[in-house]
């Protein structure tokens, strides 16, 4: 039995010592930058922390234009709520046309 827990005991610490390294940008989902995009612009508005963050989908609106949409769910001093951001931009260039701001309360 002793020799089971050290076993254990060494393969925990082993696990430990693992290093973590971000994916590179090729393995990240096409829609990151947008997510940093509707993060940055959600706490320039706020000024709350973003405590949670979903990305909801894309829409293509017509053949050069498309949106993203995410949720993020933000923490202030007396409330939690969501904002579904949704962020239109045109595909061949993603220079961003407009960002709007829906609250929710789930």
């Amino acid at each position: 039995m002793r020799d089971v827990i050290l076993a254990l005991g060494l393969s925990l610490g082993a696990v430990e010592s693992i290093d973590i390294h971000p994916l590179p940008a090729s393995a990240q989902p096409e829609y990151a930058e947008w997510g940093r995009i509707a993060m940055q612009r959600t706490a320039e508005r706020y000024r709350l922390p973003i405590v949670d963050y979903q990305h909801i989908g894309r829409r293509q609106l017509s053949s050069g234009i498309a949106e993203e949409k995410f949720k993020l769910w933000l923490r202030g001093d007396n409330r939690e709520f969501g904002v579904f951001v949704t962020i239109r931009f045109e595909t061949a260039t993603e220079k961003i046309l407009a960002v709007e701001f829906e609250e929710t309360s789930r």
